[in-house]
């Protein structure tokens, strides 16, 4: 009887999860671009606090940097749709392509004494599978940039809500100074990463993308921006997005500048990942491979393929809120990679021995003043 309110709460909060999670699923065309504008908005912050720095009125420096996202989605929209246009019409004859190697490989594996079946190659390996990849990842993030005037004025009301938000969340939750700091960090961890994250991304989508012109590979564009946008996905966007452009770079210039195009993907995320990002963002926010790899399959299930894009981003914003609850450290741990895990175990054993000195110190404390 006395496990009876423990259950009950138990199923209490996992039937509302369970209900909440059903009712985002439902609203996912509204909370998606909610989502893609507080993303923007968060991105955006760092330079509208820099320029008001420089004695520049928030409404400017909001507007300012309004109208330069503005002129950029005008020219890359432009850049890119006609991109995506072209590359839409020329994926029947990569597929034919595509399906010749393919045909091929067969034939010499059975010269070889390596007989496999051709529909059994198709099953797994589909080329208009493979083909679509790039057009299905583009359309579904594109759908939601489709009122990029709503998108945007959202992320003005955000940004000009910016200041104010921080101070209606501390009164809501607890007016104290404790609270106050945990939010203030909450808030900075968060524009960091974002900020850091993105910086990076473009980084990498410029390298790669620059690297494919000077090589000769069509469409370098989608490439670039295939790269950047997975690159917010560690360790398994890399590879989503290295898989269309090497595949087109073997059908258009053959197997040696595909190993390339290989070694340049690898090269690119080893440095940016292993160390780039470990220099700016530091240990605080790692995620183990494990979670990186649920994250993209639950918030790809249940927001779609903008949802995957954001799957690491939301994912870590989470974990940097439940490091900042009492109730919520220890999931937070349970997302934290291994060196995390390493860095909490030396700062509860620093605690260890930090009480187990002050309780020797008011043990000998009553004995000298006998």
């Amino acid at each position: 009887m006395g496990n009876t309110p423990a259950a009950a709460r138990t199923i209490l909060y996992f039937s509302a999860l369970v209900i909440s999670l059903a009712g985002i699923k439902i609203a996912a065309p509204i909370v998606v671009p909610f989502l893609l504008s507080l993303f923007v908005a968060i991105i955006c912050n760092p330079a509208v606090n820099y320029l008001q720095s420089k004695r520049l009125p928030r409404g400017i420096a909001i507007a300012v940097v309004i109208f330069t996202i503005f002129s950029l989605f005008i020219v890359l929209g432009g850049v890119i749709g006609a991109a995506v246009n072209n590359f839409t019409q020329a994926i029947p004859t990569y597929e034919a392509q595509l399906s010749e190697q393919i045909t091929w490989l067969v034939a010499w594996l059975a010269k070889h004494d390596l007989v496999l079946s051709m529909d059994e190659v198709r099953s797994y390996f589909d080329p208009a599978k493979v083909m679509n990849l790039v057009t299905t990842t583009l359309t579904g993030f594109s759908s939601v940039l489709g009122n990029v005037f709503l998108l945007l004025l959202t992320v003005v009301f955000m940004l000009s809500e910016g200041k104010v938000f921080a101070k209606k969340l501390q009164i809501s939750f607890d007016d104290s100074a404790k609270t106050k700091q945990k939010l203030g960090y909450f808030l900075t961890m968060v524009n960091q990463y974002m900020a850091i994250k993105t910086l990076i991304s473009l980084a990498t989508g410029f390298i790669i993308g620059f690297v494919l012109w000077v090589l000769g590979v069509q469409f370098y564009v989608l490439w670039a921006l295939l790269a950047f946008l997975l690159n917010y996905i560690p360790n398994i966007g890399s590879i989503i997005a290295a898989v269309p452009a090497v595949i087109l770079t073997f059908l258009q210039l053959g197997a040696g500048y595909a190993s390339v195009v290989i070694g340049l993907f690898v090269g690119v995320n080893m440095v940016m990942g292993n160390f780039v990002e470990p220099r700016f963002m530091g240990r605080s926010l790692g995620l183990s491979t494990l979670v990186v790899f649920l994250s993209l399959i639950f918030w790809g299930w249940l927001l779609g393929m903008v949802g995957m894009l954001l799957s690491v981003p939301l994912t870590m914003i989470l974990k940097i809120a439940l490091e900042n609850s009492e109730g919520g450290r220890w999931f937070a741990i349970l997302l934290s990679s291994d060196e995390e895990v390493k860095l909490f175990e030396e700062q509860n054993l620093k605690q260890q021995e930090d009480s187990q000195t002050t309780s020797d110190a008011d043990e000998v404390t009553p004995q000298e003043e006998k």
